[in-house]
């Protein structure tokens, strides 16, 4: 198994996006990115720890790539849109892609580059690749809110 993990907006949706992929074997969303330990939701919408909202991925390379979870990852929000997504904005909705090896930042380095030259925007593409960290799981009513609530923020 390998984990990747991404922050393109209100978590809830961005889970929905990968968990009903071949090959993903778990997702679980959280907080990643910032400077306080074991942060709550609430901290975390305050814009004051620093963290992205952000889906982890685990998932089985011999089923599905990481260049398959780039894409649905490009496909699932507006990567032009800096500190926001739709109606949410602050610094905990950004576009990141969290890197758990050379591989990934590579392809995610790689990837950006492409989608960012590709046309579809008229603006520029300012989504991160930064070096994962500790992923802060968040709170169980989080934990696949579309499936258990329906509805909510999205894409």
């Amino acid at each position: 198994m390998e984990k990747a993990t991404f922050a393109a907006g209100c978590f809830w949706g961005v889970e929905e996006a990968f968990y009903d992929e071949a090959g993903v074997v778990a997702t679980r969303v959280g907080y990643t990115g910032g400077t306080l330990e074991n942060p709550t939701y609430q901290q975390v919408c305050s814009g004051t720890s620093g963290h992205a909202e952000a889906v982890e991925v685990s998932f089985d390379p011999a089923k599905i790539s990481y260049d398959r979870l780039l894409k649905i990852f490009w496909q699932a929000h507006d990567p032009t849109q800096l500190n926001r997504q739709g109606p949410d904005v602050g610094s905990q909705y950004r576009s990141a892609i969290f890197y758990h090896s050379e591989e990934q930042r590579l392809q995610a380095e790689s990837s950006r580059e492409a989608v960012d030259h590709s046309g579809r925007y008229q603006r520029s593409v300012v989504t991160e690749v930064v070096p994962a960290g500790t992923f802060w799981q968040a709170e169980e009513y989080h934990q696949q809110y579309h499936r258990k609530n329906g509805g909510g923020c999205g894409f």
